[in-house]
């Protein structure tokens, strides 16, 4: 499988997120139904929390993907005192696709993201590597290398972004239609 068809096929999943929802049991298909009429605001960011996390899984698993393409390059910027640089850029690009591909599934987001949390913790100390020691900006031309530098140093602080943006998906999902605390608007001494 090439490059190519592996994002054609994280796209796909992306944009099916809709038809996953409409599935499933009765109860939660018809609030699914009633809310695509006239949806709150909340169920239009749980939608949103949804596809972004099909985006963001995509994107882990296309990183993960380069890891097993370019593993020298990745290699170059595990920090001198680590043993087996190609084996962590193999075993993070494992971890990267696992989690990526787990970021596509309801059941399966919320660890996948703390899974995501941990994995960027424990490749910072490359990060910070490659923005102290000038690792970047040698494996570009030297005409790019104050844009690697550069590129490098923004890095850091885009950790915490990310860092962010994985902790979003372990938080529960209050939206209805995903079927995840479906009872908590319920009134009170009323079952399903």
């Amino acid at each position: 499988m090439s490059l190519s068809e592996i994002v054609t096929t994280c796209v796909g999943l992306v944009s099916n997120d809709r038809a996953d929802r409409s599935g499933g049991d009765a109860g939660v298909g018809a609030v699914a139904d009633a809310t695509d009429a006239g949806g709150s605001l909340a169920e239009t960011v749980a939608e949103r929390k949804r596809g972004t996390g099909r985006a963001m899984g995509a994107v882990y698993v296309i990183a993960g993907i380069t890891h097993f393409l370019a593993p020298k390059a990745f290699a170059r910027v595990v920090p001198p005192g680590l043993p087996s640089p190609r084996a962590l850029v193999y075993l993070s690009g494992i971890a990267e696709v696992a989690f990526g591909l787990g970021m596509q599934f309801d059941r399966t987001r919320r660890g996948s993201a703390w899974g995501i949390m941990a994995l960027l913790g424990a490749v910072f100390p490359a990060n910070v590597y490659m923005a102290t020691d000038g690792v970047a900006a040698e494996a570009v031309p030297d005409r790019l290398s104050g844009v690697a530098s550069a590129g490098a140093w923004a890095r850091l602080p885009l950790q915490g972004v990310l860092l962010l943006w994985a902790w979003w998906y372990t938080r529960p999902d209050d939206d209805p239609a995903s079927g995840a605390d479906a009872t908590a608007g319920a009134e009170p001494g009323t079952t399903d």
